[in-house]
């Protein structure tokens, strides 16, 4: 299976980093890819609440999702949209939403992200997606091109049991569009891709933000950062592709029979054990 991984540096102009998108999406599908899969936030990253409240839709409305579902359609591919920041409809907040689509353009799964990042990693360095993001409540096994695929997002990475479910019940794949923050990414990223790869001997496909994103609608504000390295990792531990950081398009083949070939050296997935206390 030929897959493209999207780096993007998105800012706050939705127009803008939808054209950013398009063309590395068609260079992968030219390339040969039968899935590709875009970063979290795909649509905006914006360090000001009231710029999202005005330019946000729906997803019924959004023009980010209507343009890649045609992209889709027009190249004939799956694919995975890392995340949309949309407009819940239910209260003020938003939802960060996942979506595959499939090579007709429809919507062949979508995911909320679950866990929301609120941290404190220093005094200068805080975020509290809960306060803007109204969290998902259901994890999402779907099928891309007849692969099972586990949907998760970002901070999702930190929490294992929703990976082992995920693999439990069939996944093969378990894709993690992120846009880590520079100070987590330096010491966690890649360590934590291999271990939920090692622990569920799935492939994990983790396209990324990277670089400053722009704020020009914003300009007394903090810019965002984000870690970039778009990872393969397969179901070994291996690093099959990194992106760097810088946008761009990386490329990786995944051979699907090293699933199997993983499980049946350490077939953990079947030795879970009840266990009383602590």
């Amino acid at each position: 299976m030929r897959v493209g991984l999207v780096q993007l540096n998105v800012g706050d102009d939705p127009q803008a980093n939808l054209s950013a998108t398009v063309p590395l999406i068609r260079q992968a599908a030219s390339a040969g890819a039968t899935l590709v899969l875009t970063p979290e936030a795909t649509n905006i990253l914006s360090p000001d609440r009231k710029r999202q409240q005005a330019v946000l839709r729906e997803q019924a409305d959004d023009p980010t999702l209507s343009a890649l579902q045609s992209e889709a359609r027009r190249a004939g591919i799956w694919l995975l949209i890392g995340s949309l920041a949309l407009k819940s409809g239910d209260d003020d907040r938003f939802v960060n939403r996942s979506f595959l689509i499939d090579p007709d353009g429809g919507i062949a799964a979508r995911y909320d992200k679950l866990h929301m990042f609120d941290v404190t990693i220093s005094e200068t360095e805080q975020y509290r997606e809960s306060a803007a993001y109204r969290p998902g409540d259901r994890a999402v096994l779907a099928e891309a091109a007849g692969v099972p695929v586990g949907m998760t997002i970002c901070y999702d990475l930190r929490f294992p049991h929703l990976y082992r479910a995920l693999a439990q019940q069939g996944a093969r794949i378990l894709t993690v569009p992120s846009a880590f923050s520079p100070t987590t990414g330096e010491a966690h990223w890649q360590v934590l891709l291999r271990a939920r790869a090692i622990e569920t001997g799935c492939f994990v496909l983790a396209p990324a933000q990277c670089g400053i994103h722009a704020a020009p609608h914003s300009p007394d504000r903090q810019p965002r950062r984000s870690h970039g390295h778009s990872l393969a990792v397969d179901p070994w531990g291996k690093v099959l592709a990194d992106g760097g950081v810088t946008p761009g398009l990386t490329m990786v083949e995944l051979d699907l029979g090293a699933v199997d070939r993983a499980r049946s050296r350490i077939p953990s997935l079947t030795h879970d054990r009840h266990f009383d206390g602590p």
